[in-house]
């Protein structure tokens, strides 16, 4: 479910810090093909599996694509996640149960299967961790969004599940964290910062007094997947220009 501007820049920042990259997609296999190529043009490493996060027999099928291709794994990047917005009395149970499927539970099945493939595969010599999980948020994990109950609530459930998931396997030399990432410069959210007047609008949420782009999360990510944060578990590093820090209070309160 992830969309093309995700894969792309997040997949080339993982490569440029020398990691071989798998690129999930369920429906876009154009634009999956479009990251494997522009990767592999560049002499790196990638390959691309299809599947729906929310489907168990497809993650699993995923993850054994990877194995195979890669011999094992180090690294989770829980980034799959879609809207389908409604205000509440206007929700339909599918409508609940799809946000939730993708954005909840496909965290669930794509964290299960790595932690067991690095159990499986033990510690590699000189390495810091046995393995590392991320999960790509939102600030909607902690901030309310009328309109959005399914997204908002997904959010916070994996704002929960990482932690809980970083407690249990700590034990065994797995990092799990996450990032949540404010208002990103990309195709899902083109109306809110296209113009200059909506962009204006968008700036009194954010008190660094721009929109984010692509790059700031994927550096983010690249970060807490390697040694350099070794010593960091259960951590959500908010990426977001201040957004979560009620920033309509700088006008009065």
């Amino acid at each position: 479910m992830s969309e093309s501007w995700k894969m792309l820049e997040g997949q080339r920042a993982l490569v440029a810090a020398g990691a071989s990259v798998a690129v999930n997609y369920s429906r876009d296999e154009t634009a999956a093909k479009h990251v494997v190529g522009d990767i592999t043009s560049k002499q790196g490493r990638a390959i691309a599996v299809r599947g729906d996060v929310s489907s168990e027999s497809d993650v699993q099928a995923m993850f054994a694509s990877a194995i195979e291709a890669f011999g094992s794994l180090d690294i989770l990047v829980n980034n799959a996640g879609m809207q389908k917005d409604a205000a509440l009395v206007d929700m339909t149970l599918a409508d609940w149960t799809r946000v939730i499927g993708v954005n909840l539970t496909g965290h669930f099945l794509c964290a299960r299967e790595a932690a067991r493939e690095f159990l499986r595969r033990g510690r590699m010599p000189d390495a810091r961790s046995l393995g590392k999980i991320i999960c790509v948020s939102s600030v909607h994990d902690v901030i309310p969004w009328a309109g959005h109950a399914n997204y908002a609530a997904s959010k916070g459930g994996v704002s929960m599940l990482m932690k809980t998931m970083a407690q249990e396997l700590a034990q065994h030399g797995i990092r799990v964290n996450a990032v949540s990432p404010g208002a990103i410069r990309t195709p899902i959210n083109r109306s809110a910062w296209e113009t200059p007047e909506a962009e204006r609008a968008l700036l009194r949420l954010i008190p660094y007094g721009r929109v984010g782009d692509p790059i700031d999360i994927s550096r983010a990510a690249v970060w807490l997947a390697s040694d350099d944060s070794d010593y960091v578990n259960g951590a959500t590093l908010y990426v977001d220009g201040g957004m979560t820090l009620f920033p309509e209070l700088r006008f009065g309160g």
